[in-house]
């Protein structure tokens, strides 16, 4: 049983969780729900349904004017200077713009209790006055759903005009904490989650601290700074004292089957972690803490490099406008837009919006006008055979071509790409087949050697459920596989752009938030840059892979296919393509083999890749005089940037594409 967070938040995910800018950390009016809390003794879970998606590496970020200076208002409530023994209070929404002209003021929700926290009654907002922040009560006189927005219209005693609201703008509105609403049994508080001890249920061994809260759709996820006696591990495996230097994050998720216990009295919950959990975002580190001081150092300046390097290519492209958050909002805001810049693939980007094709590549209309020739490619197999064997026996080629195939699997010379972007949760049906096609031994038989499957394997899924990957695959000791040839990466994504051209003909890049740039996935021909950004397709050359065998997970089944292998190969191929009669979408549903040679020439000419555009209705936001402005569009507004796989086709010869057909040739 998965334990959930309510969110009713706007939220976006970071390009990689080893990024080198900070994680914004939020601490809002919302419920955990736990399976087993203890006030001296376990309570029974109650299983609410409150989800809101949320991808990995997530927090959550409000559009708010930010006015040049907040001066004070018409509240004649009682003043409290903030100070660090201030009285704690919890934070419900943002000011974020004004509404009409009778004093009303519109508010983005950071609560799960809108309803409540926005009724009549008593509150406190949060500004800065003549530098100093400070807390001043209010009375909130009504309070409204402004539901196309996502927001609440509230009207405050003693605020009447628009000047005395637009002072109010980039307020926090807070309640205090101790009038949070009580909770059932078996349900907390985020908030009360963060700061407690983690101790292996075991040994009772500390193991660190609960630093955050995240939630990745499927399930909650606990952010644990590790204990300093956790944070080096020399070369043999075994744990060295550390020092004052905090420890590293890892992720551990929050379910029953790995916490099954928190005692919220004790400020502590105990732990049982599948083996390898705790050692997936650790490695070996012996350095001391001037050394860490000085990488730490370095990192830093790399990554404002990176910063300067993102900025100036934004610039080159004429989209100026994504620096706006830069200027705007706290450290964690700031450090998401910054590295939400660095993440874009620009090289990719500038060629999507540079080589669009309407309408996009057809495999079957390819296949129809290719036929002839590629029904001459497919006789290459069987004439080579009975070319090299001679008429002296009678041969069964498709024996022959099996036996072909079977000895590149087994010699390690063939490689699996599975593209999973079907994956919704860690419960999906999509997830648990690709568990089924991982977990059948039979499927890699051949290709075991001292124990592991000697293939190399990459998966691609959506970022916000590469966390439910990788616990898949550490649930189950990687399936047999060699975790030194396992890659699993997000898919690729691109900004989503403006479908106007009005302003100097140029499509702009648009932003969900001021600190978050609005992105779709490329779709299946994004595979043909992972590969080159992270290396892989280097890595599999000097390992001697010769094929790559790339299956959307609807036809993963089909994978480690030594028939399909040794006909690809016969025919001298530079790429393979089977069809199946199943087939219910030869765009969305495919299963081709590459040669290393081939993917190595796309990848150096990404310019070759076609990629065409879908148009979209996307709200956003925009600054127009100094002000954030969401935009809420009654029509398509937008473009998203897609690339098929197919799309390479066009890229190679004819006379080096094959098609096998269900179980035979073309």
């Amino acid at each position: 049983m998965q334990r959930t967070t309510s969110l009713l938040s706007s939220c976006s995910s970071s390009s990689s969780s080893s990024s080198s800018f900070p994680l914004p950390l939020s601490i809002r009016d919302g419920l955990h729900f736990n399976l087993n809390r203890h006030n001296s003794s376990s309570l029974p879970y109650h299983h609410h349904h409150y989800t809101t998606k949320t991808p990995l590496n997530s927090s959550f970020f409000f559009r708010r004017v930010l006015p040049p200076v907040l001066r004070s208002t018409a509240v004649t409530e009682e003043i409290i200077e903030t100070s660090k023994d201030e009285l704690k209070f919890i934070e419900i929404g943002y000011v974020c713009n004004v509404h009409g002209l009778q004093g009303e003021l519109r508010v983005k929700p950071n609560t799960d209790f809108p309803e409540l926290r926005f009724s009549e009654g008593k509150r406190w907002l949060k500004e800065r006055i003549s530098g100093k922040e400070v807390i001043r009560e209010v009375e909130i006189v009504e309070g409204r759903e402004h539901a196309g927005q996502k927001s609440w219209i509230l009207s405050f005693e003693g605020i009447d005009t628009i000047d005395q609201a637009k002072q109010l703008v980039g307020s926090a509105l807070l309640v205090r904490e101790e009038d949070r609403p009580v909770l059932e049994e078996g349900e907390f508080y985020n908030p009360d989650l963060i700061g407690m001890r983690v101790l292996l249920k075991d040994t009772g061994e500390l193991v660190g601290t609960v630093v955050n809260v995240f939630s990745s759709g499927g399930n909650d996820l606990l952010q644990v700074m590790l204990s300093s006696t956790e944070e080096t591990h020399n070369s043999s495996g075994s744990v060295e004292a550390g020092s004052d230097v905090p420890g590293p994050l890892v992720w551990i998720p929050f379910v029953e089957a790995i916490v099954p216990d928190v005692d919220t009295d004790r400020k502590e919950m105990q732990i049982t972690p599948p083996k390898g959990l705790l050692q997936l975002n650790l490695r070996s580190d012996v350095r001391s803490k001037k050394e860490r001081r000085q990488l730490e150092w370095k990192e830093r300046k790399k990554a404002t490099q990176r910063l300067i390097a993102a900025k100036k290519k934004l610039s080159e492209l004429e989209q100026r406008h994504v620096f706006d958050g830069l200027r705007f909002g706290d450290k964690a805001q700031k450090s998401l837009i910054a590295n939400q810049i660095v993440g874009i693939n620009y090289k990719l980007f500038q060629q999507a919006m540079q080589n669009t094709v309407t309408p996009s590549i057809s495999l079957l209309e390819f296949i129809n006008a290719n036929k002839t020739k590629l029904q001459e490619n497919s006789s290459k197999a069987s004439a080579e055979f009975n070319s090299a064997q001679g008429t002296e026996r009678t041969l069964n080629p498709t024996q022959d071509l099996l036996q072909k195939g079977l000895k590149f699997v087994s010699e390690g010379k063939v490689a699996i790409v599975i593209v999973a972007n079907e994956i919704t949760s860690k419960d999906s049906a999509e997830l648990h087949h690709l568990q089924g096609i991982l977990s059948n031994e039979k499927r890699f038989t051949t290709a075991i050697k001292d124990g592991q499957i000697s293939l190399p394997l990459i998966i691609v899924s959506p970022a916000s459920e590469i966390q439910s990957v990788q616990e898949l695959f550490s649930n189950h000791e990687y399936f047999a596989f060699d975790p030194h040839k396992v890659w699993l990466l997000e898919e690729e994504k691109l900004p989503v752009v403006t479908s106007s051209t009005e302003e100097q003909n140029k499509h702009k890049i648009l932003l969900k938030s001021p600190w978050e740039i609005l992105q779709s996935p490329v779709g299946s021909g994004g595979i043909f840059s992972l590969l080159s950004t992270h290396g892989i397709l280097g890595n599999l050359m000097e390992n001697g892979v010769e094929y790559v065998q790339v299956c959307s997970l609807s036809r993963a089944s089909a994978i480690v296919d030594p028939l399909f292998i040794g006909f690809t190969d016969s025919c001298g191929a530079d790429t393979g393509i089977k069809t199946d009669d199943n087939d219910k979408d030869l765009n969305e549903d495919f299963n081709l083999i590459f040669s290393v040679r081939f993917l190595k020439k796309i990848t150096g000419q990404m310019n070759n890749l076609q990629f065409y555009k879908v148009e979209t209705q996307n709200s956003h936001v925009q600054m127009v005089d100094d002000e954030w402005i969401d935009v809420v569009p009654s029509s398509p507004n937008s473009y998203e940037l897609h690339c098929s796989i197919h799309s390479v086709l066009n890229t190679c010869s004819s006379d080096k594409i094959c098609i096998m057909e269900g179980g035979g040739a073309y």
